[in-house]
C-alpha cells in the first residue's frame, strides 16, 4: 500500500490532487486545515492537507496456468473403439477458461474486501494517532501558557509593589496598570511587559519644558513655598545660560519679606556680572524690567509663600499679573521633593489660582523616593522642567531626564 499525503487552497482541490495520482482506488485517510502562521498570517488563508492511500497490485496466482503447464502425454491414440454417432453427441462440459476467469473475479473482490478493510483500520489508527498527538501538542501549550501567566502575574505584584514603595499614589498605578490592559500579561515575556510600562511611564510624564530664548528678553519668574531653594536655583540656571550658551542674564529681587534672601542673590549677580534691581511692589515691576530690555533673559526672585497665607498669595498674583504682556513670560514653580505628598497637593493647587506654571524640583538629593514627581505632574498636569540635586552652582541642576527618573521608580539604578 502506498501513502502519501497532498495539499491545496480547498479540500475539494487536496482531493482532487489525491484522485489524480492514485485514481479511482484512492482512499481518502485523513483531511487536515491547516492554518497560517507568522506576523501576515490575518492576511493569509488556511491550506487543506489530505493523506490518501492506495493499495499496490499484488502478484495473483492463476489457476488456468496449471492446466496450459500440464505435461502434454508423449502419445495419443486418436483412434475411437467404436464407430461415433454424430447423432447421439454428448453435451461438452463448460469450457475450463471460464471457470477459471470466474475463480479468478471471486478471488479478487475478496482480496479487494480484504485491502478495504485494512486501509480502514489503518485510517482509524492514523486519525487516532494524531488526535492524540494534537492532544498532547494542546496540553503541553496550555501547560507553557499557564506557567507563563502565573510567573507574569507574580511579576506584576512585584512591579506594583515596587511602584508603591517609591511613593507612587496608589490612584496612578491603578491607572498605569488598567491602561496596560491591552498588553497580553499571559501570553507576553516578561521583558515585554516591563517596557510596556516602561514606555506608558515615559508618556505620562511628558517632554520637559525648559526656558523659552526665541524672545528678547524671556521673563523667567520663579515662585514657591519659602525655604525649597528658588534662589539658588535661580542662580544654577543663570549660570548655565550664561557659561554655556553665552545668554546675557539680569536679575529682579522682589522678595522684599527677606532681606538675606536679596543680599544672596546680589551676591550670585556679581558673581555672574550681571545687573540686579530690587522692587518693593508690583507697580515697579514693569520700569525694571525695560531698563533691562536688552538682556536675553531677565529672572524674578519672589518671596516665599506660604499656601494658607492669603495676603502673601494676593500679593505674589499682583506681581505677576502687573507683568506687561508684551514680554515673553514663565513662570517656574520650585518646590521640594522632601516635601510630604500631602503638602505638595495644597501647595500646587494654591499657586494653580496664582497662575500656569511649570515644574521645578529640587532636593533630589535629599530622597530616595520619586514618586511625589510623578504624582504632582499627574495631578498639576503642568510640565517638568528642571531638577537640582546639591548645592553647587551652577553644577548640581539638570533638565529633567525622564528616562533615568522612570528607572529608578521602576527599581533601577
Amino acid at each position: 500500500m502506498v501513502i502519501k499525503k497532498f495539499q491545496g487552497k480547498t479540500e475539494s482541490e487536496a482531493k482532487a490532487e489525491a484522485e489524480k495520482a492514485f485514481g479511482e482506488n484512492c482512499v481518502i485517510m485523513n483531511v487536515k486545515e491547516i492554518k497560517p502562521k507568522g506576523l501576515f498570517s490575518p492576511f493569509k488563508s488556511s491550506t487543506f492537507e489530505v493523506t490518501a492511500a492506495v493499495a499496490e497490485k499484488e502478484k495473483t496466482y492463476d489457476p488456468s496456468l496449471a492446466f496450459k503447464n500440464m505435461h502434454k502425454a508423449k502419445s495419443v491414440n486418436v483412434a475411437a473403439d467404436e464407430k461415433i454417432d454424430l447423432n447421439h453427441v454428448v453435451p461438452a462440459e463448460p469450457k475450463a477458461d471460464s471457470a477459471l476467469a470466474m475463480f479468478s473475479r471471486n478471488r479478487e473482490k475478496e482480496e479487494d474486501k480484504e485491502l478495504e478493510k485494512k486501509i480502514t483500520n489503518l485510517q482509524n489508527i492514523v486519525e487516532k494517532e494524531i488526535i492524540k498527538k494534537e492532544a498532547e501538542a494542546e496540553t503541553v501549550v496550555k501547560t507553557d501558557r499557564n506557567k507563563r501567566r502565573n510567573e507574569n502575574f507574580e511579576f506584576i505584584k512585584t512591579l506594583y509593589s515596587v511602584l508603591i514603595e517609591n511613593e507612587v499614589d496608589e490612584k496612578y498605578v491603578n491607572q498605569i496598570m488598567d491602561e496596560m490592559e491591552k498588553v497580553n500579561w499571559g501570553g507576553n515575556s516578561v521583558d515585554t511587559i516591563l517596557s510596556a510600562v516602561y514606555q506608558k511611564m515615559i508618556l505620562k510624564f511628558g517632554q520637559p519644558k525648559t526656558i523659552d530664548v526665541s524672545k528678547k528678553p524671556s521673563i523667567v519668574v520663579c515662585i514657591g513655598p519659602t525655604g525649597v531653594g528658588k534662589t539658588t536655583t535661580i542662580a544654577k540656571v543663570a549660570s548655565k545660560y550664561k557659561i554655556e550658551n553665552g545668554k546675557s542674564v539680569a536679575f529682579i529681587a522682589a522678595d522684599t519679606y527677606r532681606i538675606a534672601a536679596a543680599e544672596q542673590l546680589r551676591t550670585y549677580a556679581n558673581i555672574l556680572d550681571a545687573p540686579m534691581s530690587i522692587v518693593y511692589s508690583a507697580d515697579e515691576m514693569n520700569e525694571a524690567i525695560e531698563k533691562m530690555k536688552g538682556y536675553d533673559l531677565i529672572f524674578i526672585d519672589t518671596a516665599g509663600l506660604s499656601h494658607k497665607n492669603e495676603n502673601q498669595k494676593a500679593d505674589i498674583k499682583k506681581l505677576l499679573d502687573s507683568i506687561d504682556d508684551k514680554y515673553n513670560k514663565e513662570v517656574y514653580l520650585v518646590i521640594s521633593s522632601t516635601t510630604k505628598y500631602k503638602d505638595l497637593i495644597e501647595i500646587t493647587d494654591t499657586y494653580k489660582e496664582i497662575s500656569d506654571y511649570n515644574l521645578v524640583f529640587t532636593k533630589l538629593d535629599e530622597t530616595s523616593c520619586y514618586g511625589n514627581l510623578l504624582n504632582i505632574k499627574l495631578h498639576t498636569g503642568a510640565a517638568l522642567s528642571y531638577v537640582t540635586n546639591g548645592q553647587n552652582v551652577p553644577d548640581d541642576i539638570e533638565v529633567f531626564d525622564t528616562q533615568r527618573i522612570v528607572k529608578q521608580l521602576l527599581g533601577g539604578r
